[in-house]
């Protein structure tokens, strides 16, 4: 049984299930992985009750005004398929429903899934500073 929650509440770096971030060349450290979490507007995170891990999570940077955008999903690949990530986003979606304007970019091969959300495809320009993909060093 998958439960969702949107808090940190009782979620350390043991929490995450292994493979988060799964084919990043430079993944962030389950360190950073809990500060991403912690500096979100808003998240949404997926628990497999068996094993109290969290196997799916969605965040949203928000002005809380006018604009959201959403920069990551993910769902450790053992628990691919089974919805948790459309249910994620749905209920992200719906945490966001007053807000004017939810953007987020993805890749072509991902365009279906969020358009059957009920988003819609749009241009995007994007830089992605690699060197920093796991995460900016903290000083």
């Amino acid at each position: 049984m998958i439960r969702y929650q949107d808090h940190m509440q009782n979620i350390t770096e043991a929490s995450f299930a292994e493979g988060f971030f799964d084919g990043w060349p430079n993944p962030p450290s389950n360190a950073v992985f809990m500060r991403i979490l912690q500096n979100a507007a808003h998240i949404m995170l997926a628990i497999d009750d068996h094993t109290g891990k969290v196997v799916g999570f969605i965040t949203a940077l928000s002005d809380g005004v006018l604009t959201a955008y959403i920069p990551l999903l993910e769902v450790v690949p053992a628990y691919q398929k089974q919805g948790i990530g459309k249910e994620l986003t749905r209920r992200m979606l719906d945490k966001l429903k007053d807000i004017y304007m939810v953007d987020l970019l993805c890749d072509p091969d991902l365009q279906e899934f969020y358009e059957g959300l009920g988003m819609r495809k749009a241009q995007g320009m994007l830089i992605r500073n690699y060197k920093f993909q796991s995460g900016k060093i903290e000083k």
